[in-house]
């Protein structure tokens, strides 16, 4: 092959770049579009302003269990404590197990039943047997025993309803010679329920007579008696 086979090889490809480059020239003036200042299609999220009373979530654990405990099934309750007998053992004077024996749970000191080892956790929850085992105490528990008692040895991951609660509840205040006596469902009722205002009397009832006037004699804070 000689020179000028060569020559017209490159003058080939030179003139093919050159085309192709001249193509993307125009197509680049044909088709240009300058960025805009601003995006067109900007979006800004905007947090929707908390509800009024709803800044904290409430804690289901902490929900009043006593105005459920008056119509909870015992039955139901013992099907539901069937889970929990694996660790523990529910009959008068029956064993520890790997959690205590529950005769006589509601209404005992914590961590106070006799010949069981109780985690530390547990000893310093029970506050030096200072606390018992109440009816919503119990239920704070088992909702989720470990956020309750972190570092218990419990290891029942909880029971969410409250309804299920009140029914295994119901079961183990019946393990007892002497149930204790259920709450009343209006003591579970916070204050704020009466808009801040002071507790109404009972309807029909008569304030007494004199309770609204003062005696006509009563003493002045500088004027009390000696002791």
């Amino acid at each position: 092959m000689d020179s000028f086979e060569y020559n017209k090889i490159i003058g080939a490809l030179l003139g093919t770049v050159f085309v192709i480059f001249s193509i993307s020239l125009v197509s680049d003036s044909l088709f240009y579009s300058p960025n805009p200042e601003k995006p067109g299609y900007a979006i800004k999220a905007e947090e929707a302003p908390a509800a009024a009373g709803s800044e904290k979530k409430e804690n289901p654990a902490k929900a009043p269990i006593a105005p459920l405990l008056a119509k909870a099934d015992v039955q139901k309750g013992a099907s539901i404590f069937k889970r929990c007998e694996a660790c523990h053992d529910g009959t008068k004077g029956g064993p520890n197990k790997v959690g205590p024996n529950l005769w006589g749970v509601v209404g005992r000191p914590i961590a106070s039943h006799p010949g069981y080892s109780y985690s530390a956790a547990m000893k310093d929850f029970s506050d030096g047997g200072k606390k018992h085992w109440d009816y919503q105490l119990i239920s704070e528990f088992i909702t989720k025993p470990k956020a309750e008692v972190p570092g218990t040895a419990m290891g029942f991951a909880g029971l969410d309803k409250i309804e299920e609660r009140a029914d295994v509840i119901a079961y183990l205040r019946s393990l007892s010679d002497n149930p204790e006596p259920l709450p009343s469902p209006e003591a579970a009722k916070p204050a704020a329920d009466a808009g801040g205002a002071a507790a109404k009397p009972a309807e029909g009832a008569k304030p007494a007579d004199n309770a609204a006037k003062p005696a006509d004699n009563a003493q002045k804070p500088s004027e009390a008696p000696k002791q």
